[in-house]
């Protein structure tokens, strides 16, 4: 398939061929096509492919790998990265895997669905400036019978563009994000609060009751990729770490 032309639509400016390679390359790991550790194609197979140079391939893979999408390991080739799970405290779990490890049934419910244009409170939230296409997403978690936590989460469309396609009706959000998008760093906020209506209404409570919201937005290098509040009752989840003093020898 060449792709040496370059495309111009709208009037907008090109895009430059080992973008459009990016690009495509990018699409095929976030949509999960190419799990985490799959083989990408050899220079030379997408020389082939994409009827271009080396130098322009050997960009792109560079480029991928910066942002830590793929491993390249030398005379091995490339590889596309296994998410990191790991923060240096606190780990971004994936829920549906926790409930599960503990012998409970688990339940998921999509609440609400819905792709925008972010408006100045997802940028709040997000911690950016700029303008870009958001996804809303709230869930709920459900452990063995009794909701367990309420999701209230944005998906930058514009690093994330396969997000769009899912539609998330039977698959958490979190675990398909931990599955196929690398992140390189992770904060994390945790406080303890009244839950909101639209919370005790998830979280079937009666009336006020204090709440354990963990807030936590990750990046990829520099681009945020989402940004989420996870609301626990605050008699079902406990918040755990061990470590050591930072340079103990």
């Amino acid at each position: 398939m060449a792709m040496r032309a370059a495309k111009r639509t709208n009037g907008a400016v090109p895009q430059a061929l080992y973008q459009r390679i990016r690009a495509d390359l990018e699409d095929k790991i976030l949509s999960g096509r190419w799990p985490p550790g799959h083989r990408i194609p050899f220079e030379h197979e997408l020389v082939e492919t994409y009827q271009c140079s080396r130098m322009t391939v050997n960009k792109v893979l560079s480029g991928l790998a910066a942002a830590g999408i793929i491993e390249r390991k030398r005379r091995v080739g490339s590889f596309v990265a296994k998410p990191v799970v790991q923060s240096a405290v606190l780990h971004i779990p994936d829920i549906q895997a926790e409930i599960a490890k503990r012998g409970e049934a688990y339940g998921y419910e999509l609440i609400a669905r819905k792709r925008r244009k972010a408006t100045h409170d997802d940028l709040e939230r997000l911690g950016m400036e700029r303008g870009c296409d958001v996804l809303v997403l709230s869930c709920r978690h459900i452990a063995k019978g009794r909701p367990f936590a309420y999701e209230e989460r944005l998906i930058n469309l514009d690093v994330v563009r396969p997000a769009a396609e899912i539609d998330f009706t039977n698959l958490p959000p979190g675990t398909w994000l931990l599955g196929h998008v690398p992140w390189s760093e992770a904060e994390h906020q945790i406080t303890a609060t009244l839950a909101d209506d639209d919370a005790r209404q998830a979280l079937a409570l009666k009336k006020p009751a204090a709440c354990l919201v963990v807030e936590r937005r990750t990046w990829r290098k520099n681009k945020v990729i989402t940004s989420v509040r996870m609301t626990y009752p605050n008699d079902l989840y406990r918040l755990t770490a061990r470590f050591t003093p930072a340079g103990r020898a």
